[in-house]
């Protein structure tokens, strides 16, 4: 399998660099008779593009998607579903000072180092633009849990140490404000350390939490494709995630077995949620409950030691336009990335029903 792929049933495919003429994906194994149009695949595209807001890079791509095969008539075919997106606002010239220069927090040397080229505009292939064609994919996979149910929805819960009251917060009205965080309060003190980060030529990074909820029990494939192995090999495969966690996670590690089992009461409900949906590798029926912890821009302009390709050392600045936080932006590309993993195990399960009928 290839390392730009993902899935099982459900494969994705990505393709494109942050600089080249497009970016896009390819969706395979949709199944046939699904409602499809690409304004339902825009609507999760607008949330991840960059330019939304005072908050993000000014590059202004708007991440239009067009549809290029699989569906027929407005409706998915059972074909693979080819998406493009056209890159229309690059500056390909802010990066001809530095291309000879790694910059620290990104990929420019380990991509050196394993493949001995690399698109220095932007990053290429290690750009966070790459995971535009992920949100596209997943905007499907969305729909196909859709039918069963199944809805997912992320948020911010921190950001520059600053933390929201999940809890005591009303979630449907966390797309109300810049940041995606339910909590107004909370949400405010965060866009001020943004700003102030910004202005200081610094940036911060924050916490996202990703709930996936209507989800039936017995989605994963034990030992080695567990549902959390498979949801985290996901989160993980974003560039700017650092950690993740189920349910209580690490705060598990502090409590007794007393308190951290999740009872159970007729005729299978969960009292609590401490292993965040999933048991045994298995979805439980509960809500399945994810927290990933999402690292600073690396992109600041302060000055920072590096290297160049020659070995000599050097100071480099990071000019041109780039995200002082991202937290905001990767909540789609998230919940993309949960939403591909359901919908293959979704899938998974059914073909394992229907060839037990056989």
């Amino acid at each position: 399998m290839s390392s730009n792929s993902f899935g099982t049933l459900l494969q994705l495919t990505t393709f494109g660099e942050s600089h080249g003429p497009a970016l896009g994906a390819v969706l395979d194994g949709v199944p046939p008779g699904l409602p499809l149009d690409r304004e339902l695949i825009q609507r999760d595209l607008d949330r991840r593009r960059p330019g939304q807001s005072h908050l993000t890079t000014p590059r202004a791509e708007k991440d239009g998607v067009r549809l290029l095969s699989g569906v027929f008539e407005g409706l998915t075919t059972g074909a693979p579903i080819a998406m493009l997106i056209e890159n229309q606002d690059v500056r390909s010239h802010d990066y001809d000072g530095i291309k000879d220069t790694f910059r620290p927090g990104h990929a420019d040397w380990t991509y050196e180092q394993k493949f001995g080229i690399r698109d220095y505009r932007g990053g290429g292939r290690a750009s966070g633009r790459e995971t535009a064609g992920r949100v596209a994919g997943g905007a499907i996979a969305r729909l196909i849990l859709k039918q069963v149910g199944v809805s997912i929805q992320g948020v911010t819960c921190a950001i520059a140490g600053i933390k929201a009251d999940l809890a005591a917060s009303d979630w449907t009205k966390a797309e109300d404000n810049l940041l995606r965080c339910p909590d107004q309060n909370a949400a405010e003190e965060m866009e001020a350390a943004i700003l102030e980060a910004k202005t200081a030529g610094d940036s911060v990074g924050g916490i996202i939490e990703v709930h996936a909820r209507g989800v039936p029990p017995g989605l994963g494939e034990p030992v080695f494709d567990k549902l959390e192995a498979r949801i985290a090999a996901a989160i993980m495969s974003i560039g700017a995630i650092k950690g993740v966690e189920f349910g209580d996670g690490f705060a598990l590690a502090n409590m007794r077995g007393s308190g951290s089992n999740d009872h159970i009461e007729p005729p299978g409900r969960f009292v609590t949620n401490h292993a965040g949906g999933i048991l045994g590798g298995i979805s439980n029926g509960a809500d399945i409950v994810v927290r990933a912890a999402v690292k600073p821009t690396s992109s600041i302009s302060l000055p920072q030691q590096t290297i160049k390709r020659d070995g000599t050392a050097h100071t480099i600045s990071v000019s041109g336009r780039h995200d002082p936080c991202i937290v905001p932006r990767v909540i789609a590309v998230a919940e993309a990335m949960i939403c591909l993993v359901l919908a293959d195990a979704l899938l998974l399960q059914r073909a394992r029903a229907d060839f037990s009928k056989l």
